[in-house]
């Protein structure tokens, strides 16, 4: 039960596999693989690495890259490309 005037946890919103498939395409045609990125890993520490595939939709729910020196993948919400004007 929720005490009175607690918040309740927010439900992530679900986007559908057709959105999260335009956000794959749309980082695809922005950045090669091989793009700097920063990518913020589960503690809040921000990383900067490199991409090492093209972003994808994971079992039809996430949208996803896989990076340099991590293991597994992160969600793409997650992942800042960095470009040469970025200080």
């Amino acid at each position: 039960m929720i005490a009175r005037g607690a918040r309740r946890p927010q439900r992530p919103i679900q986007l559908s596999p057709a959105l999260l498939q335009q956000q794959c395409d749309d980082f695809n045609a922005r950045f090669p693989v091989g793009q700097k990125v920063t990518v913020r890993r589960d503690d809040g520490e921000g990383v900067i690495t490199n991409t090492r595939s093209r972003a994808e939709v994971l079992s039809g729910h996430s949208a996803v890259i896989w990076l340099d020196g991590i293991s597994g993948c992160y969600l793409l919400d997650r992942v800042t490309p960095l470009t040469e004007n970025a200080a």
